[in-house]
């Protein structure tokens, strides 16, 4: 297994008490959960649905042990030029148009041509949809689409909906984070004459990372501290699910929200190949591995146990953490079928309470690792899994 599960220092992994030696009646502990947040403007492909699983099964086994807040915001998010610019962009080519009937690969295909563009809107075209979403919660009617589409995917998946729909502005203005930066020395704000501003923990030997620029534009980087700053002494544990080509990010995420008090775990997961090959989304080219066609493609002969099941088999377990394996409809099929035969032994009651078994694959954190617990339904000559189990977390 590849892992990169990393904590914010070795004083604090001594502080933080392993589940199993927690007393009874002890208060539980209150971890978040924070992935990676999907723009919504394009079809969810293998590689967002590894992220999404990963992220779903750690919630629900967490939340039968410690006190778990899941956020995934995409109000928080929709502030990215890479966002609003999409949105300029619909407006000026596509024009007044009814989005309420499109797939979210018709979307996916104007993303695509947005993106082949290759021509940025101007801060004063992107000025009023700035507006709508920090004062009104406003979201484009392409992207709410997407999002309803997404909705209904997490639904049939059985998974846990962090608010999708949700307005859920993050606790900071842009302003306010500039300022908590600039007071523990981590920020360098050149826009007084002109410039961008940076995050700046070269004192830990890490590069200085622009997180707004000269226009005024922040990154994505920048509305993740406006998200997650204000979060960080709230909890005993944040865990930040992302994207290995993210990593350098995530560093100075991590680096920078420890100053505010976190204990930070990362968990860097990669990105699923198609024949071989690691694609973005912004290039297209989905064919039938959108989330949509597998569930289309594995509903014409599973039941929703048998597919919630199976594709967190496949998901977690098979294709692991890392990007050495590519998606093929075949694994997955025998990953469905594995759970079918899950399903129909799990009769008996694990003979361990269900927090017994979660906890064994907790390792100097809190929260449940999924890779190591999914895995465990595999292993041979292991008793069934316990219906309990299941319902909790997998169906």
């Amino acid at each position: 297994m590849e892992t990169t599960l990393e904590a914010t220092s070795v004083r604090d992994r001594a502080q933080l008490p392993h589940a199993e030696a927690m007393p009874p009646g002890t208060v539980r502990r209150r971890v978040l959960l924070a992935p990676i947040t999907v723009t919504p403007s394009k079809p969810l492909t293998p590689s967002h649905l590894k992220g999404l699983l990963w992220t779903d099964v750690m919630y629900r086994a967490t939340a039968q042990l410690a006190e778990v807040t899941y956020r995934y915001s995409p109000t928080t998010y929709h502030l990215t030029e890479q966002t609003l610019g999409f949105w300029e962009y619909l407006d000026r080519t596509v024009g007044d148009t009814d989005y309420s009937g499109l797939t979210e690969e018709a979307i996916g295909e104007l993303y695509v041509g947005y993106r082949s563009e290759g021509q940025r809107a101007g801060l004063a075209a992107l000025r009023p949809y700035e507006e709508a979403v920090e004062l009104h919660g406003w979201v484009h009617p392409a992207s709410a689409r997407v999002l309803e589409l997404w909705a209904a995917h997490y639904a049939r998946l059985g998974m846990h909906d962090p608010g999708l729909l949700a307005h859920q502005p993050p606790g900071l203005g842009l302003e306010e984070v500039i300022d908590r930066l600039g007071a523990v020395g981590m920020c360098l704000d050149q826009r007084a004459y002109g410039g961008p501003v940076f995050l700046d923990a070269t004192r830990y030997g890490l590069p200085l990372r622009q997180i707004v620029d000269a226009q005024g534009r922040p990154n994505y980087l920048a509305c993740a501290l406006r998200e997650l700053v204000p979060l960080a002494p709230r909890f005993d544990e944040m865990v930040l699910l992302y994207d290995r080509e993210l990593e350098p990010d995530y560093l100075l995420l991590e680096r920078t929200l420890s100053e505010f008090g976190a204990t930070v775990r990362r968990v860097t997961l990669g990105r699923v190949p198609i024949d071989g090959v690691i694609r973005s989304a912004r290039h297209g080219d989905w064919h039938d591995h959108t989330t949509g066609a597998v569930l289309s493609r594995a509903a014409a002969e599973y039941d929703d146990p048998v597919l919630r099941l199976g594709l967190r088999l496949y998901f977690i377990a098979v294709l692991g953490q890392g990007q050495q394996q590519s998606f093929r409809h075949e694994a997955l099929r025998q990953s469905l079928a594995r759970a079918a035969r899950l399903l129909s032994r799990a009769s008996a009651t694990d003979p361990a309470p269900l927090e017994e078994v979660l906890s064994r694959h907790r390792g100097d954190h809190l929260y449940v690792n999924p890779y190591r617990l999914t895995s465990s339904l595999l292993a041979r000559h292991r008793p069934a899994p316990s219906p309990d189990l299941l319902s909790a977390v997998y169906l």
